[in-house]
Formats: C-alpha cells, sequence, structure tokens
C-alpha cells in the first residue's frame, strides 16, 4: 500500500482505527494507471482534493467510513487526469458559436459555402460571420476557398473564414474594405496578403490578418468567462483537467486576465488552466502582467501564470512555417519569418531576465533554430538550469538541434494529433522526406525530453483519442503511416499525457500521478486502453468519469 507521508492530515474525520482519515471517495474494481513507474492498483482513496492512499481493495479498506463514497469501476481504466499542454480555451470556447468548417462538417467547398451562406441568412445586415476549421488539402477542390465564392454566400455581410492551422483566413470583400485592405496595401513584415492577375484573392496569412481582427467587434468580459466554462465543461467530457491557454491576450488583451480570475472566483472555470502570455509586439500583454506582478509561477494549483509566448512562424500546412528549405511548388516559398534575429533576442532576454519561462512558437526548422539561438544567448548571460524554456510544436527538429536543446535544457512540446489531422498535407506540401518524420515523438522520448502533448484546440478537436492513436500508430486519417520508427508504446503515450504535461508546466511534483499527496484529478475510460487496439481507442472508447480535486465534474453515464 502506498500511503501520503505526512500524517498531519490525519487531523481531519478519522477512519477505521482512528489512524487515518476517513476517505471521501473510494475507486475500486478496477485498473487505475497511477503512472508509468507506479504501475496500477486495483483501488485509490481520495480525501478532500488529494490521493490519500493506493493498493489493494484490501489495503484500502481501512480508510472506507460511513460517509465514504464507493464507486465501482466495474473493470475499467483510471488514469491521472490528462493534461492538454497547448490549447487555447477562450478561443475553443468562443469559436464553438462559429461555422463549423472542419472537414466532417463541411468535406466540399459546396458545403462549406452553403454553411456560411445560412448563417448570414439567418444573421443581420453588416454582422459578421466568422467560421473556422477548413483545411484545403482536405477540400475536393484541393484549393483555399476564394474571396467571390464568399461574397455570393454572404453578400451583406462580412465574412472571416479561418484555416484549421489558425494562422490564414480568407476574407470577403466586405470586410476586406472594413480591415482598409486593397491591392495597394503595403504587406506587414512576417505576413502575406495574396494577389491573383493584380486582384486580391482574400487570403490573408500571420501579421497580414491583424488590420481584420481589428475590426471585428472584440469580446465583453461575460463573453470571455462564457467561453471559458463552455471550453472547460468540453475538456472535462474528456478527461482532460489541466491546460495550457497558449496565447492569453488575443482576442480580449488583459481583460482575459481579469476574465479568467472571475470564472476562478464564481466557481466557472472548470479546469487547471497555465497562462501563456501573448508576448508579441504590438500585441503584449506582458508589461502590464510583469507591472501587476504575474510572471511565471504566479498563483495556484487551478489557475497559474505559466509564461510568455511569441510566435516566431506560420503553420506547415498552410505553407507559412519557416523553413530552411523550399517548400514543394513554383514559388520556392520558405514560410514566413515572423521577427528578426536582433528583435527575438531581445524579446527573450528580456523575458528570461525577468523571470519568465519562455514558450514559443516554432514549426519549421529555420524557426526552430532562431528560437534555439535565442534561447541558449539568454541561458548564457543569466544560466537558469531548470527554467524549462520550451519550443511549442517543434514539428521539423533536426538531430543537430537536439543536441543544443539537450545541452541547453530546452524542451519540445508538440502535439501528435497533428500527425493524424495534417499528416497528409505536410507531405503534399513538403514531400516524403520532410513531411514523413515531421514531430519525432520517439526520438524525443529516447533522448529524455519527458514530451509533453496536446490538441492545439480549436486547431484541432481536444478529443484525445485520436492523439493517443496518431502516438501508436503514426497514422493519418487516411491511413498514411508517418514514419513508424517514431511509434511509441500506450503506456509512453499516457506519461506523455499525464506526467510530462506536468512537467512542462513544472508541476510534476503536484499533479500528473496518482500517488499519495498529488492532487486527486482522474479519468475514467470506457476501455482499458492499456490492452485496446489503437482502432478500438480512436473509434470506440469514451471518458465516463472525470474527477478534479477530489469532486466529480463530469459523469457521462449518470448512474455514480
Amino acid at each position: 500500500m502506498n500511503i501520503a507521508a505526512n500524517r498531519s492530515i490525519a487531523s481531519g474525520s478519522m477512519g477505521k482505527g482512528a489512524s487515518w482519515p476517513v476517505a471521501d471517495i473510494v475507486l475500486r474494481n478496477g485498473s487505475i494507471w497511477c503512472g508509468r513507474a507506479e504501475g496500477i492498483v486495483e483501488s485509490v482513496a481520495i480525501w478532500q482534493d488529494r490521493v490519500l492512499a493506493t493498493g489493494s481493495e484490501a489495503d484500502i479498506a481501512p480508510f472506507i467510513g460511513d460517509s465514504t463514497r464507493v464507486i465501482d469501476l466495474e473493470g475499467r481504466l483510471a488514469t491521472p487526469g490528462l493534461n492538454d499542454s497547448h490549447l487555447h480555451l477562450i478561443s475553443l470556447g468562443m469559436m464553438m458559436d462559429w461555422v463549423d468548417a472542419t472537414p466532417s462538417s463541411a468535406p466540399t467547398l459546396d458545403a462549406l459555402v452553403a454553411a456560411i451562406g445560412e448563417r448570414a441568412a439567418n444573421a443581420k445586415p453588416g454582422e459578421w460571420i466568422l467560421a473556422r476549421g477548413y483545411d484545403q488539402t482536405k477540400l475536393d477542390v484541393k484549393r483555399h476557398p476564394h474571396r467571390d465564392e464568399l461574397d455570393r454566400a454572404a453578400p451583406n455581410n462580412p465574412v472571416m473564414l479561418v484555416r484549421t492551422c489558425g494562422h490564414i483566413s480568407i476574407c470577403n470583400s466586405r470586410a476586406l474594405e472594413l480591415a482598409g485592405i486593397d491591392e495597394t496595401s503595403m504587406v506587414p513584415p512576417g505576413g502575406l496578403i495574396e494577389q491573383q492577375a493584380g486582384r486580391l484573392t482574400g487570403l490573408l496569412a500571420e501579421n497580414a490578418r491583424a488590420p481584420v481582427w481589428a475590426v471585428v467587434p472584440p469580446p465583453t468580459e461575460d463573453d470571455l468567462v462564457n467561453a471559458i466554462e463552455r471550453g472547460g465543461r468540453y475538456l472535462l467530457s474528456y478527461g482532460i483537467t489541466s491546460c495550457m491557454d497558449a496565447a492569453v491576450g488575443q482576442r480580449g488583451g488583459f481583460g482575459e486576465i481579469a476574465a479568467y480570475h472571475r470564472a476562478k472566483r464564481e466557481g466557472r472555470l472548470p479546469v487547471r488552466t497555465w497562462l501563456a502570455l501573448l508576448g508579441d509586439p504590438d500585441r503584449s500583454i506582458v508589461p502590464q502582467c510583469y507591472e501587476a506582478g504575474l510572471i511565471s509561477g504566479t498563483g495556484d494549483d487551478m489557475l497559474m501564470v505559466g509564461g510568455i509566448k511569441y510566435f516566431l512562424d506560420g503553420s506547415a500546412g498552410g505553407r507559412t512555417a519557416w523553413m530552411k528549405e523550399p517548400y514543394l511548388g513554383d514559388d520556392r516559398t520558405t514560410g514566413v519569418q515572423m521577427m528578426s534575429d536582433d528583435q527575438l533576442n531581445d524579446l527573450v532576454m528580456d523575458a528570461h531576465a525577468k523571470g519568465y519561462q519562455l514558450i514559443c512558437h516554432a514549426i519549421g526548422d529555420a524557426a526552430i533554430d532562431q528560437l534555439i539561438s535565442a534561447y541558449e544567448r539568454a541561458l548564457s548571460a543569466m544560466p537558469d538550469p531548470d527554467r524549462r524554456h520550451r519550443i511549442e510544436h517543434c514539428g521539423f527538429s533536426t538531430s543537430a538541434q537536439h543536441e543544443r536543446m539537450i545541452k541547453a535544457g530546452i524542451y519540445p512540446c508538440p502535439q501528435q494529433v497533428f500527425v493524424y489531422d495534417f499528416g497528409d498535407a505536410y507531405v503534399s506540401v513538403l514531400g516524403e522526406e520532410r513531411g514523413l518524420k515531421s514531430y519525432p515523438f520517439k526520438t524525443w522520448f529516447d533522448l529524455g525530453f519527458k514530451p509533453a502533448t496536446g490538441s492545439d484546440a480549436p486547431v484541432c478537436d481536444p478529443n484525445p483519442f485520436p492523439n493517443f492513436y496518431a502516438m501508436l500508430t503514426r497514422r493519418t486519417w487516411k491511413g498514411t503511416v508517418m514514419d513508424e520508427s517514431e511509434r511509441i508504446s500506450v503506456e509512453e503515450a499516457l506519461q506523455a499525457y499525464t506526467e510530462f504535461g506536468a512537467f512542462s508546466q513544472k508541476m510534476e511534483n503536484v499533479k500528473g500521478r496518482l500517488v499519495p499527496g498529488q492532487l486527486a484529478d482522474i479519468a475514467v475510460f470506457s476501455r482499458n486502453l492499456l490492452s485496446a487496439t489503437p482502432e478500438d481507442i480512436l473509434d470506440n472508447t469514451q471518458c465516463d468519469l472525470t474527477i478534479r480535486g477530489g469532486s466529480i465534474v463530469h459523469d457521462r453515464l449518470g448512474v455514480i
């Protein structure tokens, strides 16, 4: 039996023999996976918000009293609550009200245009129509929609259609006009305004989208709190009890900080949230946060400041991730470089000096190289062996870069579901040699990087089962195998989703395993992931029960 070492907890209600507290909840009669090193036990006892003890049913029996809620798992698998280490919680919640442009809902261009047209038909003239989720490589026409097609769908409304990656937008003529963008507009550094035959197509990438966002009505604080609650409850339904909001300030500026604290204060923050503060020039909320004392580690187990986020490039599927070698195609583009070396070096040095962990977006190998150099420079000037600066996504890293990362203490923080959702797109824009080797998860495991995983929602759905499937099989949604040597075991996949997620937030001693003293965050699944086929995990598994901090926060079957 494993029990809490600190016996001061016995000051609460006493159990049988008056030696230990009576457990609030006991899970029994199942496979309880406590962690990769800890393995499986039969039963776990929870007291207040912590794991009290784990062991056999006989071991845990002394902690059961008259007030204990005993939950029969009926053979199901329980694990530590999942940690989606990179998503956008506010955006997820807000976009749940947008037009669903994902391939599952709009597989063809006609279906996509019809969905936008239907929303416009029920909107007031001049009201914005916002949509997200299309992937041109999955549309029947194998191209981006055109502004003329959006004009026909919504002649009386401005439209912005956001690609699944979030780095490219297609705008209709009304939206472009409101944003002041025409054929004579200067392309901003780190941006793209596409023209064909001297005419705007409506496609805007990266920094060129800022004028459009500037004229989209901003969310109110009520809107932000509602989005936090709606998105967070959706995460709980999948057994996700922790997440990182990967760019706080993108839509509501510094007001998003107030919204998070209000949500927590009102009991409307469903998941433990680690905040990545948007630091990009002209949009940064870092000065206000630093003035308020909000540096890395500020907060508590429920809501904590994580660090600063800078965007260095775009997305590979959108051909805007910054690569050393060109994408396939006649344009010979290498993607988009968002910042100069000097600008990035200055920003990283300043944030590092102020005590922040850095959690920066870099997908292409050129962007990864630029970021490693900036981190190395800051760590050399002000050494901190455990700062754990992160490279978000890190999709096309090289062996030479891995050596530098190990030496400097820099960690990749990827989203393996990208392999499932976008692997075929990577091959189509980069070729097999580069595309198939993207997101080398097993390599990172073997090098000791402790890679976490996540969804980047709303880029991908936070549903963890395609993520598990991708880690186990390296197969895309079409069945393409993306370098089978990078497959990992189901135990490693669970470790990435739990313990390593906590490690990425410097909280591995607080959560991520079911051991006495750690937070009682637990997910119960409808089938045993440890013995199920990858296909059954993908298609036939659900989260039946979610416990966060010793409280039941999701009960799919409604029988407990």
